[in-house]
């Protein structure tokens, strides 16, 4: 009897504690769902942002991304719904745990390839118990302007002086000669063809000083590769015909990338103008597209004599050239490659060489593809994008070795 007793007891509390452990694990159960809603600003919040005129980028309590400007995007601070740069979750957590206002200037890789740098001045904020605000203002072009300049003027003050002083020694000539036609039409042609250099030294500067002001995150726009191969390639084409050199273009890309179209017409020109200007007379050139990991790849290869390991190291430089004599003679002012190097690395990209000497050149430029093609999400100047927090949208990482080196298709 006893026994029977104890027994019931342990039933009863048994069952007592099942039914407390089911209620509990309901009342968890709702919790849990509340915390997995979509989180919102609160009203007002989106419009002002969009009207800043800043880049900025709304983080949640785990560091989610809820909202990023379009300039954010351009930056390389955000990729999907994460906040790339470590410095910058550093500086949210300083914000979250002392709840004041901080602001810092760093300097962080640009893009997925981190190559191009950005030096930008952030300010971070707590605007509800949940949300913190970054607000980023791109300084890198105040920062180095100084240097910039007085690189940029000792290097144009040496260049010019070379075309300048041959052109008044011709005309000393010229005159001179004045009673000799066979002399005067040497000098004459000299004359011209120092000019034309000339012309073609102080257009590259005007064209580098406008590109060092062009602001790619305020004025881009997305931009579609394959027409900026198309336009790059028409403009090449009396070059090219001059020297019974065929261009020939392979691949399609489907996505765009973010940015402004003329700058990337006109680094392209500038890799095929220099792919024609270095490869032989009944040659052709390659101009090949393609599109693989979120990236974006044009690639310009030439029948030239190819380059050294070293010239290969320098040959992005401004005003540098593999071989002075032969550029003299072929026109060109030794800025073309740096032109291309400033607007891929303004992009968030990077521009590479594949050369051997002998077997030619083929200069690769890598692009990341806008954000946001796959939703429709579209970055637009003064447009926000929303990204609801709470998925898992880590940037994958984009192995651009699957580009062929030699991949234009010739």
């Amino acid at each position: 009897m006893l026994i029977g007793v104890i027994a019931g007891l342990i039933g009863l509390s048994v069952g007592m504690f099942g039914v407390l452990a089911f209620r509990v694990s309901e009342q968890q159960r709702q919790i849990v769902d509340v915390d997995v809603e979509d989180p919102s600003l609160p009203d007002g919040a989106a419009e002002v942002l969009a009207v800043l005129g800043r880049a900025f980028v709304v983080v949640d309590a785990i560091d989610g991304v809820v909202r990023a400007s379009p300039a954010a995007y351009a930056y390389g601070l955000v990729r999907g719904h994460t906040v790339v740069h470590q410095q910058l979750l550093e500086l949210t957590a300083k914000v979250r745990r002392d709840g004041v206002i901080l602001e810092k200037q760093l300097d962080l890789p640009r893009g997925p390839l981190g190559q191009g740098t950005i030096i930008v001045q952030v300010r971070a904020a707590v605007i509800t118990e949940e949300y913190i605000l970054l607000l980023a203002d791109d300084r890198t072009e105040f920062t180095r302007t100084e240097e910039v300049r007085n690189d940029f003027v000792a290097n144009v003050s040496h260049e010019l002086k070379t075309p300048v002083g041959a052109i008044s020694l011709l005309a000393e000539a010229l005159e001179s000669s004045a009673e000799d036609p066979d002399a005067v039409k040497r000098f004459a042609k000299r004359m011209h063809k120092e000019s034309t250099r000339l012309a073609a030294l102080v257009q590259d500067i005007i064209e580098l000083s406008r590109l060092q002001g062009a602001n790619v995150a305020q004025q881009g726009r997305p931009v579609d590769i394959n027409t900026v191969v198309s336009e790059a390639v028409d403009r090449s084409q009396l070059p090219a015909e001059n020297k019974n050199i065929r261009l020939v273009v392979g691949g399609k890309a489907d996505s765009v990338v973010y940015g402004d179209q003329d700058l990337l017409v006109t680094a392209l020109r500038n890799l095929i103008d220099n792919a024609i200007r270095y490869s032989p007379e009944n040659s052709k050139v390659g101009v090949g597209i393609r599109a693989k990991d979120g990236l974006v790849a044009v690639s310009v290869t030439d029948q030239g004599e190819g380059l050294s390991a070293e010239d290969q190291e320098r040959v992005f430089e401004r005003f540098y050239r593999v071989d002075a004599a032969r550029s003299r003679q072929t026109g060109g002012t030794g800025l073309g490659l740096s032109i291309v190097k400033h607007v891929i690395s303004n992009h968030g990209g990077e521009v590479t060489v594949w050369s051997q000497p002998g077997q030619g050149s083929t200069f690769t430029i890598r692009l990341p593809e806008m954000e946001g093609q796959d939703d429709g999400d579209v970055p637009e100047a003064g447009k926000a994008a929303a990204h609801p927090s709470g998925r898992d949208h880590r940037p994958q990482r984009r192995d651009a070795a699957g580009v062929h080196e030699q991949g234009a298709s010739a």
